[in-house]
């Protein structure tokens, strides 16, 4: 008998509890157009990361990587922003392709979480490569826009 009455009181206090507003059809609309457009932003900024490491310019990552970015190379080397852009000025890979495929894209209010597959062909050191990896990369968004703060890069054994 206590238990009904103490799941009575519950139900009771559940039902008088102020719920959130209706969000209107209008303003669904928005938030998913919103969603739309950072998602695109985001593909497109991994489609740029890749375009930039094949080129070795370090603009781009000059202009989109915090200050505090960490990441973490194929090969395990832990870089600051610093150490990344040295890595890819001083680069002696030579791209002929270099691709990322499979894009998967996980916002949570102002971060994001991306995923890709990353493909590259060209040589080093006169040595020819062809390798694949996976890379998790997590953006904030802030007021300069989709930051990237962390990567990792996993080379795929193939």
């Amino acid at each position: 008998m206590k238990y009904l009455a103490a799941l009575l009181l519950l139900g009771v206090a559940l039902l008088g509890a102020p719920s959130a507003p209706a969000q209107s059809l209008e303003e669904r609309k928005e938030l998913a157009a919103q969603a739309d457009v950072h998602r695109e932003e985001l593909v497109n900024l991994v489609h740029e990361t890749v375009r930039a490491l094949q080129w070795h310019t370090t603009a781009f990552f000059r202009r989109v990587y915090g200050e505090d970015f960490y990441g973490i190379a194929g090969t395990g080397i832990v870089m600051d922003k610093s150490a990344l852009l040295s890595s890819i000025e001083n680069s002696r890979e030579k791209y002929t392709i270099f691709l990322a495929t499979d894009v998967r894209i996980r916002v949570f209010q102002d971060t994001a979480v991306v995923t890709s597959t990353w493909t590259s062909r060209g040589t080093l050191d006169g040595r020819p490569f062809n390798r694949q990896s996976r890379v998790i990369q997590i953006f904030v968004y802030g007021q300069r826009g989709w930051q990237a703060v962390a990567s990792q890069e996993t080379f795929l054994v193939g």
